[in-house]
């Protein structure tokens, strides 16, 4: 069976990144993290700190920030980090384990790093700690890489 890539109306495949796009760039046209207030705290190769912050339209019926917020901060964090080196990556997979609640008004960060990479998979770890204090997530992913940024 052979995979064709989706492209574009200009016949780009889509998530294809440009040649010397930066993560600062790739943040900036991030409109998921712009809309939650996700800041790059720290980029290096292979690794990604960011920060969120809790507020009230990010917490469900228990009065804690809903899952799929930490899981976004997360991969975001994935995501950047993975795209600090000469490969385009997007998410292959992802999962994660919630080990503490976190209420509105706390600040999140996360820390990813890459754990393993061939020439077309990365692998990465994130934690996700509140600002000063205890673990809250556990994530790892493994991304594809897609083109060659020159």
């Amino acid at each position: 069976m052979k995979i064709t890539p989706a492209v574009n109306d200009q016949n780009r495949i889509i998530g294809q990144v440009p040649a010397n796009t930066t993560v600062e760039e790739l943040h900036a046209r991030d409109k998921a993290a712009q809309h939650f207030g996700i800041r790059i705290l720290k980029l290096a190769p292979g690794e990604a700190t960011l920060s969120m912050q809790v507020v009230e339209w990010m917490t469900q019926g228990h009065n804690i920030c809903h899952g799929g917020f930490i899981f976004t901060l997360a991969d975001t964090a994935m995501a950047y980090a993975s795209n600090s080196g000469d490969l385009a990556h997007v998410a292959l997979n992802a999962n994660i384990d919630f080990l503490n609640p976190v209420r509105e008004g706390q600040e999140l960060v996360a820390l990813a790093a890459e754990a393993n990479s061939t020439k077309k998979t990365g692998m990465y770890k994130v934690s996700v700690t509140i600002k000063n204090g205890p673990l809250v997530a556990e994530f790892r992913g493994r991304t594809y890489g897609l083109s060659r940024k020159s």
